[in-house]
């Protein structure tokens, strides 16, 4: 995994600087992890092929929100991901499968998936205020109770409440239902 990492982002940091050898090369490596992605998700080849082509057009337009200092996988699957789930609900699917299939169970034991996730919470929110980031982090992710945020943010109940809230809906209409995120 972590070859693969290096492999990638090394060609992903040459391509934005201009070769575009290690542009055509970084698109042939992702397409091949694509494909296995998609194919452990879907049993539909032309879905899959779909969803490969897509997923490439949408890190050739966004390419350039690629932070450098952060993996490039993490960043890759998190596109792929978002373009798996628009795919999931246009076509009222759900994903189901036994953990013995699911190669991430292997992935998440070694705490590597868990550190992808993590990076990806990260990113996302970094497009909410820091404030309600750490409300978020604290009430969502942490689980701990309205009650004991507000009395170590100083913030009334209600208070965490609404700028939790509102956080959510702001994320959910930027990577939510309804959007096609590329």
């Amino acid at each position: 995994m972590q070859e693969v990492e290096g492999r990638l982002k090394t060609l992903m940091v040459q391509s934005l600087a201009g070769d575009e050898r290690a542009y055509r090369a970084l698109l042939d490596d992702v397409a091949r992890q694509l494909r296995s992605y998609y194919g452990r998700r879907l049993r539909e080849r032309a879905a899959i092929d779909d969803l490969v082509q897509e997923t490439l057009i949408a890190v050739h337009t966004r390419r350039s929100t690629y932070d450098s200092g952060r993996p490039f996988t993490a960043w890759l699957y998190a596109i792929a991901r978002y373009k798996l789930i628009d795919y999931m609900r246009a076509n009222k699917l759900r994903e189901t499968m036994t953990l013995d299939d699911a190669p991430e169970a292997q992935l998440a034991s070694s705490g590597v998936e868990s550190e992808f996730a993590h990076q990806d919470l990260d990113t996302v929110l970094e497009t909410v205020s820091p404030l309600q980031k750490s409300l978020i982090k604290a009430v969502k992710v942490e689980g701990r109770s309205i009650a004991e945020v507000a009395s170590s943010s100083g913030l009334s109940p209600s208070a965490v409440k609404v700028t939790v809230h509102r956080a959510l809906k702001k994320l959910s209409q930027r990577f939510g239902r309804g959007q096609t995120h590329d």
